[in-house]
């Protein structure tokens, strides 16, 4: 029986609401539940969640829905005030903020007249019209929002650039701003590098590796993952690549990205060979062998890093960055145990899984598949868990276990499956202890195991610094005591699942030798505003998620909450007017 309630004007962030649904749906009683917003694309997902009601139709964008299966009216009753003390302790904890908390642009503005960045985290739908205004107040954007149209963000990005401003995504999650974290990124010391990249979980590993090898980070700007594409032209990286070289503090460029346009990789190619700085770049899913002029190439990610310390400490480039030296454990395996399930909640991490995988399988290519895997090969399988499929309705798999936990237990249940490879990402933004979430499944997956007379084995890596809010070492300490085999980095976790199966993947020396095609120096020239923005820290006008503001405050920067709600209720064609009236 579905039962229906509308908590009319009482609006919430999808985050918030993706928690309490999942808090709610372990109630007794509870046969399915759903807590979301009114708006249109809310609706289609109670429809294909089977918890669509007539009710439900009447709802408006500020209003919040909550649409439950039980069969029992007491249940509800229960339910209302698990919600309601949810909400309220949710209340309580804002009234404790040390920033202010407002509901207009205009009060924002009024509060942090010399805000800098705005950071868009509504839904998609209202994501452009939001970014729109801040570009019109002359601030930078970082749109987290995912589901904005690449015709939007074209005209954003352009728009952007002609005021000498960056546009950072749609769904971008990482940036690090002076020392600033923003959004999902981790806490790394400050330094000489400056990386950019069209990755939220790249960069994360990059920086985190970066701060492992002893060096430093100045700046990290993610640019979205479209933006290498044909239709949206780079426009951001190379904004950015010119930004970073004209920062004096800034000495080496990093660049990471999944292999972009040809043509785009071209310009961006052009580009970084007029500047004068030494780049390392990486195009995750390409091979290359050499270095060429003042452009290092990079396999993996931790080689990404690898070479920008090197370059940053004065140190010669190593030929070969591959250690042969990885400890292999000894596995006690069936003979039908032969294959690898890569489950991860960072989508660049789980891309270099299935690049490498595809390697070592000696497969041409490791394609995107439309269900979110990234590899099905053989029975080996890499699926990103952060992928549009699996989080419409429901929190990212950093914040939040579950996805993960029930993919590890159908992974469980393949009997060619020997190893689970995954990652845990640290940092603000992710869950508050990710190792303590994901243990008691890992321990059930190896209990039953061994009851049927096998061996599952996982292999992991923490994407974090001993300076992270949830603690390196604590984490990395939960899990290998959970009989998890971790690894340092991504790459090495890989390659050593791949020997558990004795895979090897052999890497060849690379030297650098001359641009083989001598190309045009591009002039680079950086906005003032721009560059000012890389010379100050952060002060930000957070739109929607409030999750946001803690790495702001804790870092030293400045924030004001700007408490978004749909205009108009969410009606799109008086949000159309108003925008014309204003």
């Amino acid at each position: 029986m579905l039962q229906t309630i509308i908590k009319e004007n009482s609006y919430q962030d999808s985050v918030n609401l993706m928690l309490l649904t999942n808090k709610i749906s372990t109630m007794d009683g509870v046969n399915k539940v759903q807590i979301m917003m009114g708006t249109p694309a809310n609706k289609d997902i109670f429809k294909s969640a089977g918890l669509h009601t007539e009710e439900l139709e009447k709802a408006a964008a500020n209003d919040m829905c909550i649409v439950v299966d039980t069969d029992s009216e007491d249940t509800v009753q229960v339910l209302l005030e698990e919600v309601d003390n949810y909400l309220n302790n949710q209340a309580i904890s804002s009234s404790k903020q040390d920033f202010e908390t407002v509901n207009t642009w205009n009060k924002a503005l009024k509060e942090l007249p010399n805000a800098n960045i705005a950071i868009i985290s509504t839904p998609g739908q209202y994501a452009a019209e939001e970014a729109e205004k801040a570009l019109d107040n002359d601030l930078h954007v970082l749109i987290f929002s995912d589901n904005v149209s690449i015709e939007d963000e074209r005209r954003i990005k352009e728009k952007a650039h002609e005021k000498g401003l960056l546009v950072m995504g749609p769904d971008c999650g990482t940036e690090i701003v002076s020392g600033v974290p923003l959004a999902f990124a981790n806490v790394v010391k400050q330094g000489k590098i400056g990386v950019v990249g069209a990755s939220g979980t790249g960069i994360q590993e990059v920086t985190k590796e970066i701060d492992r090898l002893g060096g430093g980070v100045s700046h990290a700007i993610g640019t979205g993952g479209r933006d290498l594409s044909e239709k949206i032209g780079a426009i951001t990286m190379l904004d950015a690549i010119r930004a970073l070289a004209a920062h004096k503090q800034t000495e080496i460029i990093t660049l990471i990205s999944k292999p972009p346009a040809k043509e785009v990789r071209d310009e961006v190619v052009q580009l970084l060979q007029s500047v004068s700085k030494p780049v390392v770049a990486i195009f995750l899913g390409e091979e290359p062998h050499d270095h060429e002029g003042n452009i290092y190439y990079a396999n993996t990610l931790e080689e990404t890093a690898a070479i920008s310390v090197d370059l940053a400490k004065g140190n010669a480039v190593k030929p070969n960055y591959y250690t042969t030296n990885i400890e292999v454990p000894a596995v006690d395996l069936k003979p039908e145990q032969k294959t690898i399930k890569g489950l991860y909640s960072g989508g660049t991490l789980g891309y270099e899984a299935a690049t490498l995988i595809s390697r070592g399988l000696n497969l041409e290519s490791s394609d995107h598949h439309e269900d979110g895997y990234l590899l099905k090969a053989n029975g080996f399988e890499v699926a990103d868990l952060g992928d549009d499929i699996y989080t419409q309705g429901k929190p990212h798999p950093m914040i939040d276990p579950d996805t993960r936990i029930k993919f590890f237990q159908k992974a469980a249940q393949d009997d060619s499956t020997a190893i689970i490879l995954f990652d845990v990402v640290l940092g603000y933004g992710s869950h508050e202890d990710m190792a303590g979430a994901l243990i008691p499944g890992i321990k059930k997956i190896q209990e039953d195991a061994k009851a049927k007379g096998k061996n599952i084995y996982f292999v992991g890596t923490v994407c974090g610094t001993d300076i992270d809010p949830q603690g390196l070492d604590e984490q990395k300490a939960k899990l290998e005591e959970a009989g998890v085999i971790l690894r340092d980095s991504n790459n090495q976790a890989i390659r050593t699942a791949l020997a558990m199966l004795n895979i090897q993947i052999e890497e060849k020396d690379k030297k650098v030798v001359p641009v083989k095609e001598a190309v045009e120096k591009v002039e680079i020239t950086v906005s003032e505003a721009i560059e000012q923005f890389l010379t100050e820290k952060p002060r930000v006008i957070n739109v929607g998620l409030k999750k946001f503001t803690e790495s702001i405050t804790a870092n030293g920067g400045k924030v004001v909450q700007y408490d978004w709600r749909p205009a108009a209720g969410g009606n799109s064609r008086l949000r159309k007017v108003l925008s014309v009236l204003r």
